[in-house]
């Protein structure tokens, strides 16, 4: 928050103009039995705020431009909107079913939700925090990601596939068989890649998202279940639940390169806006470890709430004096 203050002279009162911009170097944790999201700042390493939202928190995405984070309250059938300007609920948004994973698309228009109960990804219109279209999918839709070309991938849990929807027609366009049990899936942001932790097969699947096939499976450690990747697209970070560690890919051989141990059953993962930190939920902890990828030697844990599940950090803004136009498939809804 920036305040200005204005004084033109002592017969003419005071005038304060405050301006505000959403906050970037932050981390959102869903805790999912306390019923709260952590705010972790990323420059001190420390919770902030913690706001409570729905029951069962599972999920959480954060809008593009940072203002909003959305959370999947998986015994409250909704999503809670957060405002990240001051920390507050405020929107709640009915889910016919029980929601789990949550992105929102590049163009900041849409929030994408899986129903693991109904088979079904429900689309969600950010300018009326209103459900728009259904999409039936695959079975057991536990994660899906918005990439940045106009295609959300979901993977199906029970079904062993990954369904590609189409932004713009809200259909599956195709549907991508890969390892058992998927999960964690995430995109790289350099290249047509999609990975997939398949927790069952102890096995990463890469997707070739220009011809939507398995180009490779990826040996990735004990139960994979969530995954991120680096800003470059250099490397892949997969958690194991069980062996409680990170498992890293680099993402040009397709191979591990080491192991990193965490605290007790490692979940959700995610990496700070500028890239110097990774972030792991905890879930048997109650805490976050924060891992830093030169060194790959974690630096801090964290504590937080009960059961943290899904965690996400704020994006980078890449801010400039000229006018970006949009181009390309990235310019997606």
């Amino acid at each position: 928050m920036v305040a200005l203050v204005i004084v033109a002279g002592p017969a003419v009162p005071t005038a304060t103009v405050v301006a505000t911009t959403p906050p970037e170097n932050v981390v959102y944790v869903a805790n999912s039995q306390s019923n709260t999201v952590s705010v972790i700042d990323t420059t001190t390493n420390k919770v902030t705020a913690t706001i409570t939202v729905g029951e069962n928190p599972i999920g959480v995405a954060v809008a593009p431009d940072n203002a909003h984070v959305y959370v999947t309250n998986a015994q409250s059938d909704n999503v809670s909107v957060i405002d990240t300007r001051s920390n507050k609920v405020s929107a709640t948004i009915p889910i016919d079913g029980h929601p789990v994973g949550v992105d929102v698309s590049y163009g900041g228009t849409r929030v994408y939700v899986t129903d693991v109960q109904a088979n079904v990804v429900s689309v969600i219109d950010t300018r009326s925090n209103r459900v728009i279209a259904i999409i039936p999918v695959g079975h057991s839709p536990f994660r899906l990601a918005a990439a940045p070309y106009r295609r959300v991938y979901v993977a199906n849990q029970d079904s062993d596939t990954v369904s590609v929807i189409d932004m713009v027609t809200n259909r599956v366009i195709a549907t991508i068989p890969v390892g058992h049990s998927p999960f964690g899936i995430r995109f790289s942001p350099t290249r047509p890649r999609v990975y997939v932790a398949n927790q069952d097969s102890d096995t990463v699947s890469v997707i070739n998202t220009r011809t939507n096939k398995v180009i490779a499976e990826i040996p990735a450690g004990n139960h994979p279940f969530r995954i991120a990747v680096s800003d470059d697209g250099a490397y892949v970070y997969v958690t194991n639940l069980i062996p409680n560690v990170v498992t890293v890919i680099e993402a040009k051989t397709n191979k591990v390169t080491t192991t990193i141990s965490v605290e007790g059953s490692p979940f959700g993962i995610t990496i700070s806006p500028d890239g110097a930190q990774i972030y792991v939920a905890n879930l048997d902890t109650d805490s976050v470890t924060v891992i830093d990828p030169k060194t790959n030697g974690v630096i801090r844990v964290i504590p937080v709430g009960t059961n943290p599940f899904g965690i996400r950090a704020a994006h980078h803004i890449r801010r400039s004096t000229t006018p970006i136009r949009a181009r390309g498939p990235g310019s997606g809804p």
